[in-house]
C-alpha cells in the first residue's frame, strides 16, 4: 500500500474518533473531505498505473474501506445541514471504489456492480447514522415542547392565582380610601400580598426542582412528577367568597353541597372560582349580587357563578384577555366542560368536572356547544 493509502486510512480513523468527541466535531467535515479525497486519489493512481499495491496492501485497503464505511455513518450523524449529504456521498464513494485497486473487472458494468455491492455497507451505515440523528432531533423537539408547555402552565398558574390576590389588594385599597376603617383595609391588603408572595415562593421552588433538568424533563414527568402550584380545596372556595364579599360592595350567596371530592377536582374548582371572581371584580365592578353554587351529583362536580354586573343587553366595552380561554382549555384537559354566556340576570359561568372515583361520568364531550366559552371579558 502506498504512503497516500496509509494517510487516507489514518485520516479516516481520526475523523471517526472526531465524531465521537463533541469538542472535535467542528473539524469533522474537513477530516472527512481529506480522508475521502486521499482515498479516491489512491484508487485513481492504482487505476492509471503509477501506484502498485505492495505486500499487505489489500488488507490495509480493506481496512481503509471499513473505516470509511463507518465514517459515512458518523458524517450523517453529526455534520450539520446539507453538508452531511454531500460529504456522506463523497465518503461512501471512496469506501465503495477501493475495490478497483484489487479487482480486475471484465467490463465497466461489472466494475460498477462490484462497487455498488461493496457500497451497500456505506449505505447501511448512512441509514443508521440518519436514524440516530432523527431520534436525537425528535427527542430535542419533545424536550423543547415540554419546556414550552411547562412555561405556559406556569403562566396560567401565575395569572389565575396572582391576579386574584392583586385585584383583591386593589379593591381593599380603593375601599379604604372611600369608606370603612383604613387600618382594616390595610390589614387585608397585607394578607392578600402575603398570599401573592407565598405563591411566588412556591413557583420559584418548583422552578428549582431537580425534575426540571434536561435529562429528566419528559411529557410524563410534566404531568405526573413536577409539582405545580397548589390549588386549594372546597373550603378554600368558601374563604375566597368571603374575602371577595369583604373587598367590595357585592354580596355573595354561596351554596356548597359537595363532599368527598377528589383533591385534584376540588383544586380545579377552586381555581375556576378564583378566575370567575377576579373577572367579576375587573369587568363587572358594579355587581351587587354574586351567586356561587357548588354541588356534586351524577358523577360530576357542578359549579355555577353568576353576577348582575353585566347585562345581556349591555355591550361589552373593553376587550377581554386570555384568562377564560386558558381556563376553558384547562377544564377540558381534565375531561370537564365550561360555558360562559350572558343571561337575563347578568353573566353566568357554569362548569362540570368529572369525579375521578365515579364511573358515571361519560367521556369528555366533543360538542362545541358544551365545550366552548363565548367571547366573554376575561382577565
Amino acid at each position: 500500500m502506498s504512503v497516500l493509502g496509509v494517510v487516507a486510512l489514518f485520516v479516516a480513523l481520526l475523523a471517526v474518533v472526531a465524531g465521537s468527541v463533541p469538542r472535535c466535531r467542528p473539524g469533522l467535515p474537513v477530516a472527512a473531505v481529506v480522508a475521502a479525497g486521499t482515498s479516491l486519489l489512491v484508487t485513481a493512481a492504482h487505476l492509471t498505473g503509477p501506484v502498485v499495491a505492495g505486500p499487505g496492501g489489500d488488507a490495509l485497503s480493506m481496512a481503509e474501506s471499513v473505516v470509511l464505511t463507518a465514517l459515512t455513518g458518523v458524517v450523517v450523524r453529526f455534520v450539520p445541514g446539507r453538508r452531511a449529504a454531500v460529504l456522506a456521498a463523497l465518503v461512501a464513494l471512496a469506501a465503495a471504489t477501493w475495490l478497483l485497486r484489487v479487482f480486475d473487472a471484465a467490463s465497466p458494468l461489472e466494475a460498477v456492480g462490484a462497487c455498488a455491492f461493496w457500497g451497500a455497507g456505506a449505505a447501511l451505515a448512512a441509514a443508521v447514522g440518519g436514524h440516530l440523528r432523527h431520534t436525537e432531533v425528535r427527542q430535542a423537539r419533545a424536550v423543547a415542547g415540554t419546556r414550552l408547555e411547562l412555561r405556559l402552565r406556569l403562566a396560567r398558574d401565575l395569572h389565575d392565582y396572582l391576579a386574584h390576590d392583586i385585584s383583591e389588594m386593589v379593591a381593599h385599597a380603593q375601599a379604604g380610601t372611600v369608606a370603612g376603617d383604613p387600618r382594616e383595609a390595610l390589614g387585608r391588603v397585607e394578607a392578600a400580598g402575603q398570599r401573592a408572595l407565598a405563591m411566588l415562593d412556591r413557583t420559584l421552588d418548583m422552578l428549582h426542582h431537580d425534575t426540571l433538568n434536561h435529562d429528566t424533563l419528559h411529557h410524563d414527568t410534566l404531568h405526573h412528577h413536577i409539582p405545580l402550584t397548589p390549588g386549594g380545596d372546597l373550603e378554600g372556595i368558601r374563604e375566597a367568597a368571603g374575602r371577595f364579599a369583604a373587598a367590595g360592595p357585592a354580596r355573595v350567596e354561596l351554596t356548597l353541597e359537595a363532599a368527598d371530592v377528589p383533591p385534584e377536582t376540588s383544586a380545579l374548582a377552586y381555581r375556576v372560582v378564583l378566575e370567575g371572581l377576579t373577572n367579576i371584580r375587573r369587568h363587572a365592578p358594579q355587581a351587587r349580587l354574586v351567586g356561587l353554587r357548588v354541588s356534586a351529583s351524577a358523577g360530576s362536580l357542578d359549579l355555577s357563578l353568576t353576577n348582575d354586573g353585566v347585562r345581556a343587553a349591555q355591550p361589552v366595552g373593553r376587550r377581554g384577555g386570555t384568562g377564560l380561554a386558558a381556563l376553558t382549555s384547562l377544564v377540558e384537559a381534565h375531561g370537564g366542560e365550561l360555558r360562559a354566556a350572558a343571561v337575563p340576570q347578568g353573566w353566568s359561568l357554569t362548569v362540570r368536572l368529572p369525579l375521578a372515583q365515579s364511573p358515571e361520568w361519560p367521556p369528555a364531550s366533543s360538542s362545541p356547544t358544551t365545550r366552548k366559552a363565548s367571547a366573554a371579558p376575561s382577565g
